[in-house]
């Protein structure tokens, strides 16, 4: 039997955050600081000072780009000047305990639509890919700001056919004897597998109404259909959720009206040196737009960057806030919040997608950021995050929490737009542990 992650009390929660901060400062921050710029440069006159700003200049760092043009055009003479595209288009090569190991091909642009001092920079991604563990997507995604961020518009089309571990409802420890209810729950946390094919379109218009505060509204189409389980019969969480809530259990949709505040600052949307994040949004499902069944739910989205050095400003701390809560009505099985439901699916590295789940959820992030080499081509992260969540039975909203941390790698992809590789490694509870690929930072 797989034992469960212990209960986490609040006073360790905060002793593990203070532990972890404090070794990434003594070690990765002394290391880097020690190793790539010298002790004698933080008594040296203001124009070693100037230097280290520009190396955090993009026209001074080193990209993949720059590498391809060192290996084939190795006399070619470099142009500082030239001004870099915004375009990265590159193989859809990811992996994670999700979706296993993928191939396809991905392209990410950014560019700004206005001045720079004023207009947040607009971005873009598309891919098509295969996985082997068969799934098959094709999505276009948006976060455009027009100029002088007067409009901001986001949004994301995707066709799925999916393949999705699932490990039960809430964070339930024990059986309760009851066999519906302890097939809902899981508590051992068994792995069922779900295959279904669904069409996701999600828009969003927002209006700026004063300096970096944005009003928006939109909508979400989540169509899903042909859901199997590996279980071959009814003994799986999505069947007896579906049949005690009024839900047809192999087919089901959540479309919705959505009403969003957002409140922003951070420099970047890829690879943010500092500001805030902010966005709280209420998603309402509609009967009356073929939405399965009426549902409230509400959503929090918070990010805090803090530069830790004016000399190399890719030292950041980042933190997190991801949160889901139920109001009223009912969402499909695969619908609740949870673990990776966030817009992008990047929360909770250590678990698998919707690895924990519920009528709610709250999820804590903190990251330290930190460059590796100079010229910023690699970069590293140390990461800790904790999520809670709750089902109607036994199991209660920030009553029991789940850990997972780790580490990773970062290579500079696209100087011009911040575009990193992100490459991480990270270990949960219930022996789950993983490496996980990516373009650009999880928050």
């Amino acid at each position: 039997m797989k034992k469960p992650l212990p209960y986490l009390s609040i006073f360790k929660i905060i002793l593990a955050l203070v532990m972890l901060i404090t070794a990434t400062f003594v070690s990765k921050t002394s290391q880097a600081q020690i190793k790539f710029v010298t002790d004698s440069s933080r008594i040296e006159t203001d124009s070693s000072y100037v230097i280290h700003q520009i190396d955090s200049n993009s026209a001074y760092q080193y990209d993949i780009a720059d590498l391809f043009s060192s290996m084939f055009h190795p006399k070619r003479p470099k142009n500082l000047n030239k001004k870099r595209s915004g375009l990265t288009l590159m193989p859809g090569i990811a992996l994670n305990p999700t979706i296993g190991a993928q191939i396809g091909i991905k392209g990410v642009a950014g560019v700004v639509l206005g001045d720079k001092s004023n207009t947040t920079m607009s971005t873009a991604a598309s891919t098509a890919s295969v996985t082997t563990k068969g799934i098959m997507v094709f999505y276009v995604s948006h976060n455009i700001y027009t100029r002088e961020n007067k409009w901001n518009i986001q949004g994301g089309w995707a066709i799925v056919k999916m393949v999705n571990p699932d490990a039960g409802l809430g964070m339930t420890k024990t059986f309760s004897g009851e066999t519906n209810d302890d097939i809902l729950t899981n508590p051992n946390k068994d792995i069922f597998v779900y295959k279904y094919t669904s069409l996701s379109i999600n828009e969003k218009l927002y209006k700026r109404v004063s300096n970096n505060l944005f009003l928006g509204a939109g909508f979400a189409f989540d169509i899903r259909r042909n859901i199997k389980s590996s279980s071959g019969n009814n003994d799986n969480p999505n069947y007896v959720y579906s049949k005690r809530y009024g839900f047809d259990p192999e087919q089901y949709n959540s479309n919705a009206l959505l009403f969003n505040v957002q409140y922003m600052t951070r420099d970047n949307p890829n690879r943010a040196y500092k500001g805030i994040y902010t966005d709280v949004g209420i998603r309402m499902n509609q009967e009356w737009m073929g939405s399965s069944k009426n549902a409230l739910q509400l959503t929090t989205d918070f990010r805090k960057y803090f530069s830790l050095s004016d000399e190399n400003p890719e030292h950041v701390l980042a933190f997190w806030n991801y949160g889901s809560y139920r109001i009223s009505g009912r969402l499909p099985y695969l619908d609740l919040p949870g673990t990776a439901k966030d817009a992008t699916a990047r929360s909770g590295r250590g678990y698998t997608l919707g690895f924990f789940k519920g009528l709610s959820y709250f999820y804590n992030e903190v990251e330290y950021r930190f460059p590796i080499l100079r010229n910023k081509f690699l970069s590293g992260a140390t990461f800790f995050n904790i999520q809670s969540t709750n089902n109607d039975m036994d199991s209660r909203l920030f009553q029991s929490w789940r850990a997972a941390g780790g580490a990773g790698l970062r290579v500079l992809f696209n100087k011009a737009t911040r575009t990193n590789l992100c490459i991480d490694y990270a270990i949960g509870g219930y022996n789950r542990r993983g490496l996980f690929l990516g373009l650009n930072e999880s928050f």
